[in-house]
């Protein structure tokens, strides 16, 4: 089990000091020297095979996730597993779906859901959590249980 460098592109540390990698699968290359040992992709297609650990969770363009119980139960299990593994969470730009995806796990780690995005803006990309049903779908979802 490993952790992230601190200069990896795309490093997020959520509030609990858990850290995950957000990236675009079309232009954030994987550096060989440090790949993840658990990746969650986001798209309506199913990615290419990777050489370590992977999840897809079906979730199209601009959209929230086609399964949305299934993706929050994933998220957590990332949570979970990002306080001692290299995890990453990436969709085909890493902005829309995987921005989304980093303020769940930011209001997993304590953010209260009304300032997630923010957050999430402030600490991974200023852009991140594209569409107003992305902002509903972090700020909405039930996560007490």
């Amino acid at each position: 089990m490993g952790s992230w460098s601190d200069e990896t592109a795309g490093l997020v540390t959520l509030p609990d000091g858990r850290r995950v990698r957000g990236r675009g699968l079309r232009r954030d290359l994987v550096a060989s020297a440090e790949p993840p040992e658990l990746g969650v992709y986001l798209s309506g297609r199913r990615p290419e095979e990777a050489d370590w650990e992977s999840i897809w969770i079906r979730w199209s363009d601009f959209r929230r996730p086609r399964d949305p119980v299934a993706a929050v139960e994933t998220l957590r299990r990332v949570h979970a597993e990002a306080a001692g593994r290299r995890v990453e969470i990436a969709c085909p730009g890493g902005i829309g779906r995987t921005g989304t995806a980093i303020a769940v796990l930011a209001r997993l780690a304590g953010v209260p859901a009304g300032e997630a995005v923010a957050w999430t803006r402030d600490h991974y990309r200023p852009g991140a959590v594209e569409t107003p049903g992305q902002r509903r779908f972090v700020t909405e979802l039930d996560l007490s249980g």
